[in-house]
């Protein structure tokens, strides 16, 4: 009887979170209990360099519905380290309520690589999203309360861009119309919402180094324009000190640990989509500090969330990997090379042959343009081949590259001691980060960096309003601050159709963005939405609870 992630979680025995920080030399007294299960670290903040560990950066091929398994490889990993001796901690990302009801169910991993208590992980948590929720509603109440008390700042009402936010999946609410019936009742405008993943205090949270960064941040968010053209701020409307008390909490770091009792940082979760897609600089540093190995993940394929690991939070957190694992799976791979999903169970070397263009062209950004080690662990599932997984081992060899086979979902550690083996071989070779562009390179030429060198692409087409916005940061003095790209995570192109390894392609600019707070220009391509909708069969539809209180259907 093959058990649901949520069955292998309930039957785990956990142990007291106090025993998993002692495990790491965190101090009792640091710890912030959440239950017997789950605590916030207090931390100074105050990291030494000279004192981390080394960093490991997982990441994958561009994902298909077939999946990738980059969460359970993360944490399989960090079991497997510990297998073989290694002091290993985790940093992962916080599970957004959008996809958790919407598209995939749990989101902490999978089998016998999970981190738990996962169904608190997964729904409420420590609440940081929810404070995340009210920061950035409550600026949003502050200036609509600032218009109908007689707009002294003379905020344009067509040019506010700061929407309100919510942690769901609901198309309903993308574009709406408030203040209506009457004066009392505000001043009418057109508004409409975001996912709160999708928010900048999420970005803020995320990148701040400790609470006057935090609040110093957080005063810079733009949330439009005066009627003569001035850009006003949350300082300008003496917001960011009341948005910051309600962060006090949440820029702490959420110690759990995994199945086999590995420690793991969760905290903090940007889409990788639309935002930077890591989780916080402060989760990061502190696996550095407690651990040997720090384990981290990126959102998405390597085009997408570790280039901006890369690009913005390595350049924001002083921090570099010392190797990058690059999570593929047979059937992904027979899927960019042609192969409908329904038919990804029969053996097909042609076209995984034929797709391994894509995982190739991962490898060498990885190599050749961020000058780092790579690794490829293949996420094995019960379909695979030997002689698929011999062709697809063989084809990593020919360019240099360790692949290890990744069962962690039915072995857990056990699983990834190959695995860990590489990825330590990995960690000792030398390497030094370079980045894809210079910050005070043009918007433009930073954008067109990311195409030709990352995506492989001809170059960047610019809307009629990207220019605008570009002209209108440059006079801000704020074009010197990297770039988020907003791009299909199923293309290195974008339009989500095209897979494998494409060329001769451009990438149109539909939109840019100042997120001046979290200090980047986020670059829209196609028709990315910052707030998703819900499928035809949502995965809400299965989760249940008992009246014992045990919630099912969680993945």
């Amino acid at each position: 009887m093959v058990l649901s992630d949520i069955e292998i979680a309930n039957a785990a025995e956990l142990e007291p979170i106090k025993d998993v920080a002692a495990r790491i030399n965190i101090p009792e007294d640091k710890l912030i209990p959440y239950g017997n299960y789950k605590a916030k670290i207090e931390t100074d903040m105050n990291f030494k360099k000279e004192n981390e560990g080394k960093l490991i950066l997982v990441t994958a091929i561009s994902p298909t519905p077939a999946g990738e398994g980059k969460t359970t490889t993360s944490i399989g990993l960090a079991d497997g380290l510990r297998k073989i001796g290694k002091k290993s901690v985790i940093a992962l990302r916080e599970p957004s309520l959008g996809p958790v009801f919407g598209v995939k169910g749990g989101a902490a991993g999978g089998g016998y690589a999970q981190v738990i208590p996962m169904e608190d992980i997964n729904l409420h948590f420590t609440g940081d999203f929810h404070a995340i929720t009210s920061a950035h509603n409550l600026l949003a109440a502050m200036l609509d309360n600032h218009i109908h008390h007689g707009n002294e700042l003379g905020i344009d009402v067509r040019r506010i861009n700061y929407k309100r936010v919510m942690d769901m999946n609901d198309r309903q609410l993308r574009h709406i119309v408030n203040g209506l019936h009457g004066k009392v009742n505000g001043t009418p405008r057109e508004d409409g919402f975001d996912i709160t993943v999708a928010s900048e205090i999420m970005a803020i949270l995320c990148l701040s180094v400790n609470i006057e960064d935090l609040k110093e941040r957080l005063g810079n968010i733009i949330i439009g324009y005066s009627y003569d053209g001035k850009a006003i701020t949350a300082r300008d409307l003496k917001a960011n000190g009341a948005m910051a008390a309600l962060l006090k909490d949440a820029i702490k770091p959420n110690l759990v640990q995994t199945l086999e009792g590995t420690p793991a940082f969760v905290h903090g979760g940007p889409f990788a989509n639309i935002a930077h897609g890591c989780n916080s600089i402060i989760a990061t540093k502190l696996a550095l500090e407690y651990g040997d190995y720090a384990i981290t993940e990126a959102g998405f394929g390597a085009d997408l969330g570790a280039e901006k690991f890369l690009d913005i939070k390595c350049r924001y957190a002083d921090i570099e990997p010392n190797a990058v694992v690059i999570v593929a799976t047979v059937r992904a791979l027979k899927m960019h090379g042609g192969v409908a999903k329904d038919d990804l169970e029969p053996e097909n070397l042609e076209a995984l042959r034929n797709g391994f263009e894509n995982l190739e062209r991962h490898i060498d950004n990885i190599k050749n343009v961020y000058n780092l080690n790579p690794v490829v662990a293949v996420n094995q599932f019960p379909t695979d081949t030997q002689a698929e997984t011999d062709l697809l081992i063989e084809l990593c060899e020919k360019l240099g590259v360790k692949c290890a086979l990744s069962e962690v979902w039915a072995k857990g550690g056990d699983g990834a001691i190959q695995l860990a083996e590489y990825v330590v071989e990995a960690a000792e070779k030398p390497s030094k980060l370079q980045f894809a562009y210079d910050l005070e390179d043009s918007i433009e030429d930073k954008v067109n960096a990311i195409v030709q060198k990352v995506y492989r692409g001809n170059g960047a087409k610019f809307s009629a309003k990207a220019k605008r916005a570009i002209r209108e940061i440059n006079e801000l003095g704020l074009s010197n601050l990297p770039i988020c790209m907003a791009k299909t995570q199923y293309s290195f192109t974008d339009n989500p159709k095209s897979m494998g390894a494409p060329t001769d392609f451009d990438i149109s600019i539909s939109e840019v963005r100042l997120s001046a707070g979290a200090k980047f220009i986020v670059v829209l391509t196609g028709s990315i939405m910052t707030m998703p909708g819900l499928p035809k069969r949502p995965s809400a539809e299965n989760i249940d609870i008992d009246s014992n209180g045990n919630i099912t259907g969680l993945f």
